[in-house]
């Protein structure tokens, strides 16, 4: 979803399941299980955090960004996302199955 907005040609996307070189502190294994982003500087984020820094990237969702980032907020959107984690496998294939059946 987010690859399909415009500020996304600015950013580098790795599909972590093939295997590669992912850079320090940051093993396949680990990326598979949170979302991580990697600034430029070469800072590793993971979790509802990476998600924050991500949002405030794109116009549409920089307010999401801004708000998820600030305490107590920050701490819940993480408690969420701990939630989140065990179903977002079904998510996925969900989402998968319906965008191969809306193309």
């Amino acid at each position: 979803m987010y690859r399909r907005l415009p500020e996304a040609l600015n950013m580098s996307w790795v599909d972590v399941s093939l295997d590669l070189e992912l850079g320090p502190a940051l093993t396949c294994q680990a990326a598979m299980a949170r979302f991580h982003v990697r600034h430029s500087d070469g800072r590793l984020v993971s979790g509802a955090a990476a998600f924050s820094d991500l949002w405030r990237c794109f116009s549409g969702w920089r307010w999401l960004g801004v708000v998820s980032a600030r305490p107590p907020l920050a701490w819940l959107f993480e408690v969420a996302y701990q939630l989140f984690l065990p179903v977002r496998p079904l998510l996925q294939r969900l989402l998968r199955r319906w965008d191969k059946e809306s193309h």
